[in-house]
């Protein structure tokens, strides 16, 4: 699995299809999203990634994630 940063442009697949979007935050610790709980650590961070048509906040794991080429 790659690490990836804030900033890195990256996809993912979502109900309605692939999404794009760019990484705000890196969590390496469990953390609050939306009112829940969500799992982190550094050998498994979570990350927190901003869509670009919607600008909807949305939070992955790095194997859900697919860095794409600037």
């Amino acid at each position: 699995m790659s690490d990836f940063e804030v900033g890195d442009h990256v996809s993912w697949n979502s109900e309605a299809g692939r999404v794009r979007g760019t990484i705000t935050k890196v969590h390496k610790s469990d953390f609050e999203f939306m009112g829940r709980t969500r799992r982190a650590s550094s050998d498994e961070p979570q990350y927190e990634v901003k869509s670009d048509k919607t600008d909807h906040l949305a939070a992955h794991k790095g194997s859900a994630l697919r860095k794409l080429k600037s």
